[in-house]
């Protein structure tokens, strides 16, 4: 039976949990993703609370990592989602993600809305993929695709 998750501390303190078994166990995502089965994105997204991992998936996760029947139910129940408290997020990562959007949220709703029409991208029929490719001016660059299911708006 499918059950949800309603007070997002549970998840909170099992995504630290499950973050410290990763860092002793020297652990890397991609790791833990393979024994779920599920791709990397998906994987850590669900280890840090912000989705429910398939049962098979959430024991071999747990079992992976060292954590009890407990945590392995708990992976496998429907959270509170919301990694990022109101605010600005200030770890420098998340806030150029934040810049991003501040810079190029109305161009990304102009341009969807243009080619799509009124509606919305889904963040739950999602894919995401983040890669490092080599910059050809030097270093290296991240190029990171969401892709995400359009869904309109239907009036009613």
């Amino acid at each position: 039976m499918i059950h949800a998750q309603f007070d997002p501390a549970a998840r909170q303190a099992l995504a630290a949990a499950a973050v410290e078994a990763k860092t002793r166990k020297d652990l890397t995502w991609q790791q833990i993703a393979d024994a779920a089965g599920l791709s990397v994105a998906f994987t850590t997204a669900a280890v840090l609370g912000q989705h429910a991992l398939p049962e098979d998936s959430a024991r071999a996760v747990a079992e992976l990592l060292g954590l009890d029947e407990d945590a392995a139910m708990l992976l496998a129940t429907i959270p509170t989602r919301g990694s990022i408290p109101g605010g600005i997020p200030t770890d420098p990562t998340i806030y150029r993600f934040h810049e991003m959007l501040q810079v190029y949220g109305t161009t990304l709703k102009a341009l969807v809305h243009e080619q799509f029409g009124d509606g919305i991208i889904s963040a739950i029929n999602f894919r995401l993929d983040v890669k490092k490719v080599a910059d050809p001016e030097g270093g290296e660059r991240a190029v990171i695709t969401l892709d995400g299911k359009y869904l309109p708006t239907k009036p009613f």
